[in-house]
């Protein structure tokens, strides 16, 4: 038993430095949401006409409000989450963003962000892509210098799931209920100053 309590103690110590799990999932969030928001930003004519269209685009209701609201929100939740300022308000409409993006965009592929050809979430449609990837890659080393276009990284198939978005829901949902961390936030020096 005795080895037990000093373990809890050791985990009672980590508390000194429990605002870094907060802080990282924030920095973390940043450039993703920025990036989102700042690119549609600078492309709202397309990106109303994707929300609206219910042939090749989302069909979404309100196509001008629900784009300006998503980008908006995108933008400037990375802004404050950098600042750590209204994390657990802003994380309310970016969930809801993200839960948007979830059921409208990626459901219909499935789990996987990046296509594989087996596990426990492939699909036939990512087994068919890593045949047509594998396929890609032949023709690429028969024709191309390979070697130099794998330099940096190796070639896949973005399958578009729900991976990424149910990812950055569920560290939305932790950012939520624990708020924006201590000492690098706006939130904590707010508090301290406002709510004695």
């Amino acid at each position: 038993m005795y080895p037990l309590v000093q373990l809890q103690r050791l985990l009672d110590s980590t508390r000194a430095v429990d605002f870094l799990g907060p802080l990282a999932l924030r920095l973390y969030l940043v450039p993703i949401f920025w990036m989102a928001g700042t690119k549609k930003l600078a492309d709202m004519d397309s990106i109303i006409e994707w929300f609206g269209n219910p042939d090749w685009g989302l069909g979404l209701p309100f196509p001008e409000v629900m784009a300006w609201a998503a980008a908006l929100t995108e933008a400037g939740g990375a802004i404050l989450l950098l600042i750590g300022f209204a994390v657990r308000w802003i994380s309310i409409p970016l969930m809801i963003t993200m839960a948007v993006a979830a059921v409208t965009v990626h459901w219909q592929n499935g789990w996987l962000a990046i296509a594989e050809g087996s596990g426990l979430f492939a699909t036939p449609r990512t087994e068919g892509a890593i045949e047509r990837l594998d396929r890609a890659k032949e023709i690429l080393k028969e024709h191309g210098d390979y070697s130099w276009l794998t330099e940096n990284g190796t070639f896949v198939v973005l399958n578009n799931g729900i991976e990424f978005a149910a990812t950055y829901f569920i560290m939305l949902l932790v950012l939520f209920f624990i708020g924006a961390g201590r000492f690098f936030s706006m939130d904590y020096w707010v508090r301290r100053a406002f709510m004695r």
